[in-house]
C-alpha cells in the first residue's frame, strides 16, 4: 500500500529481539523495541511518530486517568507460511476503535492514520512476530485523554498509541465457567459494546470471585433480569446446538467480536446453520440436560478459539464432552489456515506487511 500518513521513526539503538526465548512466551509480559504515538491537540492529530519503547510522562491532571476516557483494540499480526507478515483484518478493528471513540466523546482518529501507523509500526517490528505455530504479535492500539484538567468533562487533548508483543496461547486448556447472576458487565444503554476500560474495571472483582471458586472465566448475563447470556468475561460466547452455531445477537450491551464475526462467516460457509438470537439461561440449562447442546466455546482476539469443558448454572455444573474432531476445533483450523495462508483468503482479511 502507499504510505500517506508522515510518521516520523526513531530506530532504538539496541534491539532486545535476540535475547527473548519465543519458546516461553506468556501473554502481555514483554513489550516489542518500538511504540506509536500520535497527538490529538488543538482539533488535530500531529507529532506521529514511532519512538523507542520507554515509560510515558503525564499530568496527574490527565483527564484520562479520573474519568474514564480510555479504549483500545486487540488485534494480531501472523507470521505466514511463505514467510510474509499480515494483520488480520484492520480494516475491521478501525470500524470498532472509532465506533468506542464515539460512544466515550473522544477524538476519532482518520483511517489513514490507524493503517498507516499499524502498517509502518509492524513493518518496522517484523522481528518480533513469532514463528511457531499458535503464536503471533499482539496489537494494542489505544487512546486516552491527556488534557490536564479536573472537571468532568470530555477532553480536547488525546494520546493515540499502538504497543505489541509477542504472544503464545492465550488459555492452553479447556476453561470452566459459571453464569453471573450477581454482578454486571454492561447493561443496554451502556458501553457495553464499546471496548473501553471502564467495561474491563467492572469486571474484575466478578471475575476474582469465579476463580476462587474454581472457575476460569464467567458467562455474563443481562443486567435487568439475569435470565439472558451474553458475553464472556474476555470473549464473546458460542454454542452448538445440533448442528447450528448459535451466540447472542449483538446489542449495546455486547461487544461486537472481530473473531465472532469471522468464525460465523466460516461457519456458514462451511455449511453449517448460523444462528444470532437471544439466548435465554433456561434454554441453555435444559439443553445441557438433554445433551442437545453439543459444544460451547469462546472466541476472541487474544483467545481465538476457547473450547468450554464445563458450565455452572446456579450451583450445578454441566460438563461438555470435547471431542478432537469438534466443530470449533474445525473453525480455528479454518481461520488459522487463511491466517497463516495456507489456505486462499477468499475474504480479504489479511493484509500483508512488507518489512
Amino acid at each position: 500500500m502507499i504510505v500517506t500518513s508522515n510518521i516520523q521513526i526513531q530506530k532504538t539503538t539496541r534491539s532486545r529481539v535476540h535475547e527473548v526465548d519465543f519458546s516461553k512466551l506468556e501473554f502481555g509480559k514483554l513489550s516489542t523495541d518500538h511504540m506509536f504515538i500520535a497527538e490529538y491537540r488543538n482539533g488535530e492529530w500531529q507529532d506521529a511518530r514511532i519512538v523507542p519503547f520507554s515509560n510515558l510522562s503525564l499530568s496527574p491532571f490527565a483527564l484520562g486517568l479520573h474519568y474514564g476516557q480510555t479504549i483500545f483494540e486487540g488485534m494480531k499480526a501472523f507470521r505466514m507460511a511463505d514467510g510474509q507478515i499480515s494483520i488480520f483484518r484492520p480494516e475491521k478493528n478501525f470500524e470498532r476503535f472509532n465506533l468506542s471513540a464515539r460512544r466515550m466523546c473522544m477524538a476519532e482518529v482518520p483511517k489513514d492514520l490507524f493503517i498507516d501507523a499499524l502498517h509502518q509500526f509492524v513493518a518496522l517490528e517484523h522481528e518480533w512476530v513469532p514463528k511457531a505455530e499458535g503464536s503471533s504479535l499482539y496489537l494494542r492500539p489505544f487512546m486516552f485523554a491527556t488534557e490536564a484538567r479536573l472537571g468532568v468533562k470530555a477532553a480536547d487533548e488525546y494520546y493515540f498509541m499502538i504497543v505489541a508483543s509477542p504472544v503464545g496461547p492465550y488459555y492452553s486448556q479447556p476453561v470452566k465457567v459459571k453464569v453471573e447472576t450477581e454482578y454486571v458487565r454492561a447493561a443496554e444503554g451502556g458501553t457495553g459494546h464499546a471496548k473501553c476500560g471502564g467495561n474491563y474495571g467492572a469486571s474484575l472483582y466478578p471475575a476474582m470471585l469465579a476463580k476462587k471458586a474454581g472457575f476460569d472465566q464467567v458467562l455474563w448475563t443481562d443486567a435487568k433480569t439475569h435470565t439472558h447470556i451474553e458475553e464472556s468475561g474476555t470473549m464473546n460466547v458460542m454454542f452448538r446446538f445440533g448442528d447450528v452455531v448459535v451466540t447472542p445477537t449483538l446489542s449495546s450491551s455486547i461487544l461486537d467480536g472481530v473473531t465472532r464475526d469471522s468464525i460465523l462467516t466460516l461457519a456458514e460457509d462451511m455449511g453449517f446453520g448460523v444462528e444470532e438470537r437471544d439466548v435465554t439461561v433456561a434454554e441453555l440449562e435444559q439443553r445441557l440436560q438433554n445433551g442437545s447442546c453439543k459444544e460451547a466455546f469462546g472466541a476472541g482476539t487474544a483467545a481465538v478459539i476457547a473450547p468450554i469443558e464445563s458450565i455452572n448454572i446456579q450451583g450445578e455444573s454441566y460438563r461438555l464432552n470435547i471431542q478432537p474432531d469438534a466443530l470449533m476445533f474445525q473453525l480455528k483450523k479454518r481461520l488459522n489456515d487463511i491466517r497463516l495462508g495456507y489456505t486462499e483468503d477468499v475474504y480479504g482479511w489479511n493484509y500483508i506487511v512488507q518489512p
